[in-house]
């Protein structure tokens, strides 16, 4: 095998791999990226299958879709902290600056946490609660001052 098809062949299977080995903090990036940018398709990729309530990609797609428009969801920014990962479970909290018009009118911030599962060798998000108020400092400790602000809504 010539060094350059031994070299594109190690590039297909690293990449293939990155994919898999997201971290959960790049999974849950990756996960709000595509719903700010209304790709379902996307979402559905990184979502556990628990959470795709056993649908086919298309229907999840259009109830996504439906769903978002009808709640005139908006999400503006996003800033992903560190997780805790326990086994095949991971927890990522995340501050989310979004509106819509049904549950968040007034556009205030949401201290949100992701749980995420390990399938097939992959992170994927498994579900999404706001954090109660006393228990905001324990998964949104004070960063320093511009940490973190680079890459606030990034995708790896």
């Amino acid at each position: 095998m010539s060094r350059a098809r031994l070299a594109l062949v190690f590039l297909l299977v690293g990449g293939a791999g990155a994919v898999e080995s997201a971290s959960p903090e790049e999974t849950v990036r990756r996960y709000l990226t595509a719903l700010k940018g209304n790709d379902f398709n996307a979402a559905y990729d990184v979502i556990s299958k628990a959470m795709k309530h056993g649908q086919e990609r298309e229907v999840w797609v259009k109830e996504q879709k439906a769903g978002m428009a009808f709640a005139d969801v908006k999400i503006f920014d996003f800033d992903v902290y560190p997780g805790k990962i326990d086994g095949e479970v991971a927890r990522v909290p995340n501050v989310l600056s979004s509106q819509d018009r049904l549950v968040n009118q007034l556009g205030l911030t949401e201290y949100e946490l992701y749980t995420l599962v390990r399938e097939d060798g992959a992170w994927k998000v498994d579900r999404q609660v706001i954090v109660e108020p006393g228990d905001v400092q324990k998964w949104f400790p004070k960063r320093p001052e511009g940490a973190g602000a680079s890459d606030r809504g990034a995708v790896p």
